[in-house]
């Protein structure tokens, strides 16, 4: 009987501190690759291009993607339908500056909903040098936040980036 209420003091205890856990999320990460700004931009601006360097996009081979929309246009909307470990949902460009940053809103579904803004920014840094981040920003409310008590989201998802990053650089520059 101690260990049910020890079990249950656990609980109570966890669900109190997430009450008083942020539930805000952040992460950007960046990456020089050596290409002019233009096209750097001009295939980020391409959701269906992320297939190509996106970390999440080759953790599941056999995710089913649809569209809706024309690419590389606000409103256009990537869908994906994946495993456990990318979960579904979408992806929707929602602003451009040409040349510079891609806005897009994710909508998770499953395994959890939630909803995070996401940017790629390019910063030209010579005629063939351009500094890419890409980030995001979201919310794990309660009670998923207790969550953020034993990993740390930010730096997971953040390495995420630097992957998908670092593959963008490799694609670009080959």
């Amino acid at each position: 009987m101690i260990v049910l209420y020890i079990i249950l003091g656990i609980i109570a205890a966890l669900l109190i501190a997430g009450l008083f856990i942020p539930k805000g999320m952040k992460a950007t990460r960046e990456i020089v690759i050596n290409k002019p700004n233009a096209e750097v931009f001009n295939y980020i601006k391409h959701l269906k291009n992320q297939d190509n360097y996106s970390k999440w996009g080759s953790m599941d081979p056999n995710m089913k993607k649809s569209y809706r929309g024309t690419d590389a246009t606000v409103g256009f909307v990537s869908i994906w339908e994946g495993n456990k470990k990318v979960g579904s949902g979408e992806q929707e460009i929602l602003g451009i500056d040409e040349g510079h940053k891609l806005s897009t809103e994710l909508r998770f579904i499953k395994p959890f909903k939630s909803v995070a803004q996401s940017a790629m920014t390019t910063e030209a840094i010579s005629d063939n040098s351009t500094k890419v981040s890409w980030g995001f920003e979201g919310q794990m409310n309660y009670p998923l936040n207790i969550m953020k008590l034993f990993m740390n989201m930010e730096n997971s998802i953040g390495n995420d980036f630097s992957t998908g990053l670092n593959n963008l650089k490799a694609l670009m520059e080959k």
